[in-house]
């Protein structure tokens, strides 16, 4: 497997902290490749996430992610930059955020493409092919509150891979969810690595970890351990 992404001694202080969210950091992540960051509460895992995907500028170090049209050095990115990146190469599922209550679940995952220069007509013929292969045909005119925590996160799934997106992120996806619903979510997020992408996935979940290939383990902003899951 080629890869994907490259970090090379990746640190990140946070404004005021007195020690480093990160420090030291070197991973290579695979294309094709399910990875599962874990560690105890403030062992920097999301930090790593965040800075792997471009939402936070790292305060040292490089990140190399080799895109649809070549290699991009995301460290050195502007702010837009980094958005436009997100938008158009990276798929998210987080526990919280990135979906709008206001909207309903079709226009959820359309106007990811809508953001990218889609018309609404064929931004929503591809969203609504998403919710339909995910289960959720005849629910597309819902707003989140009207949908099952499972079926929300079948909509931040769609949204995800609407746009194509070759790397996919998911930040506690199952963290809210009962134990049959989480085991249907993660199954979902597994296949889309059957069909190429990669899946970079934050958990403090032992099960869920060890259904990914790797598990990176973080304690104090360094990587203590990355091997292959037991299951894997």
């Amino acid at each position: 497997m080629t890869n994907l992404l490259s970090v090379r001694g990746l640190g990140h202080t946070y404004p005021g902290a007195h020690a480093p969210a990160l420090h030291s950091v070197d991973l290579e992540i695979s294309r094709g490749e399910s990875v599962a960051i874990m560690g105890a509460s403030g062992s920097g895992k999301s930090t790593l996430l965040h800075a792997l995907a471009g939402i936070i500028a790292p305060s040292a170090g490089h990140v190399l992610f080799h895109a649809s049209t070549g290699p991009v050095q995301v460290d050195t990115l502007n702010d837009d930059e980094r958005a436009k990146l997100r938008r158009e190469e990276l798929g998210f599922v987080f526990q919280q955020g990135l979906l709008l209550s206001e909207l309903s679940a079709l226009e959820n995952v359309a106007v990811a493409l809508m953001l990218s220069g889609s018309t609404r007509r064929d931004a929503e013929a591809a969203a609504a092919g998403w919710l339909a292969d995910l289960g959720l045909a005849g629910l597309e005119d819902r707003r989140l509150g009207e949908l099952s925590g499972g079926q929300v996160q079948r909509v931040a799934i769609a949204r995800a891979h609407v746009t194509g997106a070759q790397l996919i992120f998911a930040d506690e996806p199952t963290g809210a969810l009962d134990s049959t619903t989480s085991t249907e979510v993660l199954d979902l997020l597994l296949h889309s690595v059957t069909q190429g992408r990669t899946l970079v996935v934050v958990t403090h979940d032992p099960d869920v970890a060890a259904r990914c290939q790797r598990v990176v383990t973080l304690r104090d902003g360094s990587i203590v351990s990355d091997v292959a899951a037991a299951n894997a």
